[in-house]
């Protein structure tokens, strides 16, 4: 069984074809360069690149594999949510390719392939249910309570702000570059190697603190004042600045979304914790989650490789992959609990 999985839900265009439940090739061509110039993702810039570069993608993806496209049973594609210009991109795609050449296509919730990107180079019974699953990305803060393998439920999401766009506004805000959290994460690196003790220069805004509503506008109010601040006295923000102010910011955001995810575990009783999406490929939130969740003796669960952090083809596959095996395919359902 030959899998062709397409990625475009925001600025990464991915393809990857599978055999089974081994990945022959995929291919990612990244955006980030051209968003550079914007400190955002336009999106109808970034469905016009898509249009630029998609076909030649494909045919890189089927060229290194000898495969010819009459030979896919399924495409998986991701229809929903997250930037429609792009969306609309490869579904036009995939549609016209499933038409002529009648092969089936399975409709992917971006979400929820996030989600299932831990099961990538692992075995379905090496994720023991139910669990708590934290999604960190640009729009998207929520915590998830995962029954089983199909059964989802949202416990709380963030109420204004995301980590990642909190991040960008950050970076902007000290004049640093697109996207804002890896470097943000480099200098609080810098930082940490001289002065690991946090001055606590921004508050930690727990909300309820036993609920798990995220907010994080608060946070980039914090920074913008105290960058006023600096430059009022120094003129200038100088790179010791930029240190310090990552590291508390980082420090800051780090411990309310950690703490928020075990709690969560704790009123469950659940004994695994999850975590997806862009940034689980930070290491400061991976190292206080896995801190946390050996005091509580829970199980702490990420993606195998930091590819499988970012937006990429091989999560939509192994959506689809298991969508096929257990003949699965219902809709993502969304239920948040009051």
């Amino acid at each position: 069984m030959k899998i062709l999985a397409l990625e475009t839900s925001c600025d990464d265009t991915s393809i990857a074809l599978f055999e089974d439940d081994k990945m022959i090739y995929m291919d990612t061509a990244s955006q980030v360069k051209i968003h550079n110039e914007t400190w955002w993702v336009v999106p109808e810039v970034a469905a016009r690149e898509h249009a630029n570069s998609i076909f030649w993608v494909l045919e890189n993806v089927l060229e290194k594999t000898w495969v010819k496209l009459e030979d896919v049973d399924y495409i998986g594609v991701t229809t929903t949510p997250w930037l429609l210009p792009s969306l609309l991109t490869w579904t036009t795609v995939a549609s016209t390719i499933s038409t002529v050449l009648s092969i089936p296509i399975i409709a992917i919730n971006h979400i929820q392939a996030h989600i299932f990107s831990n099961f990538l180079e692992r075995k379905e019974s090496d994720i023991n249910f139910p669990l708590a699953c934290l999604t960190v990305s640009w729009w998207h803060n929520e915590i998830y309570l995962m029954k089983s393998l199909w059964e989802m439920e949202k416990l709380w999401q963030t109420s204004d702000d995301a980590w990642w766009e909190a991040f960008d506004k950050a970076a902007k805000m000290m004049w640093l570059w697109y996207p804002g959290w890896p470097i943000i994460s480099k200098l609080s690196a810098e930082y940490e190697a001289n002065w690991w003790i946090s001055k606590w220069l921004f508050p930690r805004v727990w909300l309820i603190k036993r609920e798990f509503w995220f907010s994080f506008s608060w946070l980039k109010s914090s920074v913008k004042r105290e960058v006023d601040k600096r430059i009022s006295e120094k003129w200038q923000l100088t790179l010791e600045d930029k240190r310090e102010l990552s590291f508390e910011f980082e420090n800051a955001i780090t411990e309310v979304l950690s703490w928020k995810l075990i709690e969560a575990a704790r009123q469950n009783n659940l004994k695994t914790v999850m975590l997806a999406w862009w940034v689980s490929a930070n290491n400061k939130l991976k190292d206080k989650i896995k801190e946390l969740s050996e005091k509580e003796d829970i199980n702490f669960i990420y993606p195998t490789k930091l590819t499988y952090c970012m937006d990429n083809a091989a999560m939509v596959w192994i959506l689809t992959y298991y969508k096929i095996k257990h003949k699965n395919f219902e809709n993502f359902i969304w239920t948040i609990k009051m």
